[in-house]
């Protein structure tokens, strides 16, 4: 079986011969958010449509974390290492306390409720910045048919201040999101509105400064389908989703090789004794492989 295709020689650098993609664990609707807790030893992600948090723990298995979760999608880690969500069925973003309680983040801006927001990330001064396009809201499937109140933003909230700013505006839906590893380069995925097959596939790359964002010009377009959730390892290569398995794009927007996952993969995270196993989220199943290469993001 063939797991890799390398169209850059680098590429057979960055996997391993005789480390395969393994299935973990299957029988979910769609799943989506992975997010790893070195220190707990275990991989968090979303299974949406079932309304729920999933948890696997190597040699132990799968189990139910939290459910309802609110039909949480996208996570991440604070720098004290708690669990911030996007939740669709709430329209908001939310943190998980080191007790349990949740702490809401963000559920409206300028007087009107979120749409549904999708991932997240959290830079090393603290700030959170989530995407919020409308899937979630466009049908029952992902959470509650509702009524869009805002357009599709990339938001940042700035939890000392208390304040959220609307920070990029021109996205058709903004989705996946991640910094390089030196945070000078905010990356953001547009995935086109919900039933439009004509809608974007590209991510766009934006410079990052105390000023704000600058630039935001298409940094890759991803082929065949889009880009839904990344990771960046320490090299600061992007690891996306794409329509065949995981597309590893180098920081010049070249498409260095794929690794081939038999369903339509959603997202990817970092983590592992070294940070240096992908877990890969799709459809049904959650998969991961080993990889000579390291991720950037809290193990």
């Amino acid at each position: 079986m063939t797991f890799f295709e390398a169209t850059d020689p680098v590429f057979n650098t960055y996997v391993l011969g005789n480390a395969p993609v393994r299935q973990l664990e299957t029988g979910f609707s769609w799943v989506e958010g992975p997010v790893w807790f070195g220190d707990a030893g275990q991989l968090l992600f979303s299974d949406i449509p079932n309304n729920r948090i999933m948890r696997w723990i190597p040699d132990v298995g799968v189990s139910v974390f939290r459910a309802p979760s609110n039909f949480a999608n996208g996570h991440t880690r604070d720098r004290e290492g708690r669990l911030v969500s996007c939740e669709h069925g709430t329209r908001r973003v939310t943190r998980t306390e080191h007790d349990g309680a949740i702490t809401v983040i963000a559920d409206g801006f300028d007087g009107k409720r979120l749409n549904s927001p999708n991932d997240v990330v959290v830079k090393s001064d603290g700030t959170i910045w989530f995407t919020d396009p409308h899937y979630g809201i466009m049908t029952d499937y992902e959470g509650y048919k509702s009524d869009q109140e805002l357009p599709c933003h990339v938001y940042r909230v700035d939890p000392d201040r208390g304040s959220i700013d609307a920070v990029l505006t021109d996205f058709q839906c903004p989705n996946g999101l991640a910094f390089s590893p030196d945070e000078s380069v905010l990356y953001v995925a547009d995935t086109g509105t919900m039933f439009d097959p004509e809608g974007h596939g590209h991510i766009r790359a934006f410079g990052v400064s105390d000023g704000g964002l600058s630039g935001g010009d298409v940094f890759h377009v991803v082929d065949p389908g889009k880009s839904d959730g990344f990771r960046v390892d320490s090299d600061g290569n992007i690891w996306t989703s794409a329509a065949d398995g995981v597309h590893c794009i180098n920081p010049s927007g070249t498409l260095l090789g794929k690794i081939l996952v038999p369903e339509l993969v959603s997202n990817v995270c970092f983590g592992g004794r070294a940070k240096h196993q992908l877990f890969i989220t799709a459809t049904t199943s959650v998969y991961s492989v080993i990889l000579n290469r390291t991720g950037v993001q809290r193990p």
